[in-house]
């Protein structure tokens, strides 16, 4: 079907032809775009006045799953014993994912199927759990001063404690004990074993680093708080 002459017309014409309107077209999207980031500055200042901070996820680096920034938002002071706490947190994780590597391999030794899917419901809950209770809230809390957060922290992190005692000592109350790798676990293990104990005995050591750091931070942190009131 033949098209329209005056169609080819205006298929030829210079997108050139105007320039004053492609000036014009130009200044009108700059001017828009400067207005959208008044708007978007205006919202932020005010969501700071209101108290509500915009957390922007950040960490880790690969594959940021949390808003994590010491540097910038602790007092320099503070920042020495926020890092430590975040080792504290991150012993936590460790702990937890040697756990479910040490109890897969009593599992695949025959240690029964019961023992490895707790060592995951463990590290699924208590890896993130443990940011919620109390990392995060001490974060905020040397973030702002907050009283209410310091107690919510305090609480929270004397239960993460005990539960690394009870990790590390692995009395046998649920199933023997071997879900989690403590040393009444490990020297079960070893009569059977000699490999599941020794994995067994790391978990062992790192339970108990974990629990001395922990007191070491739960310590700095009560002075730091006793000090700030």
């Amino acid at each position: 079907m033949p098209r329209d002459p005056n169609s080819l017309e205006e298929d030829n014409v210079n997108p050139f032809a105007d320039p004053k309107k492609k000036q014009k077209d130009l200044v009108a999207w700059e001017e828009n775009l400067k207005r959208r980031e008044r708007e978007i500055k205006q919202r932020e200042e005010a969501l700071t006045r209101a108290g509500v901070t915009i957390e922007e996820k950040n960490w880790p680096p690969v594959f940021p799953i949390i808003h994590h920034d010491i540097s910038k938002e602790i007092p320099i002071h503070a920042q020495k014993l926020q890092y430590l706490a975040f080792a504290s947190w991150l012993g936590i994780v460790l702990c937890l994912a040697w756990n479910v590597v040490a109890v897969t391999i009593c599992w695949i030794r025959g240690g029964g199927v019961k023992i490895f899917f707790l060592a995951i419901i463990y590290a699924l809950l208590g890896c993130p759990l443990s940011y919620v209770l109390w990392y995060r809230p001490l974060y905020r809390a040397m973030r702002t001063d907050s009283a209410l957060k310091f107690g919510w922290f305090f609480l929270f992190y004397m239960i993460h404690i005990c539960f690394c005692i009870l990790a590390a000592i692995a009395p046998p109350i649920v199933f023997h004990g071997k879900s989690l790798t403590g040393i009444l676990a490990a020297i079960d293990t070893f009569s059977d074993h000699v490999l599941v104990g020794i994995f067994y005995l790391i978990g062992f050591a790192f339970f108990c680093l974990e629990t001395l750091i922990s007191l070491w931070v739960l310590q700095k942190v009560y002075m730091y708080f006793r000090g700030q009131k």
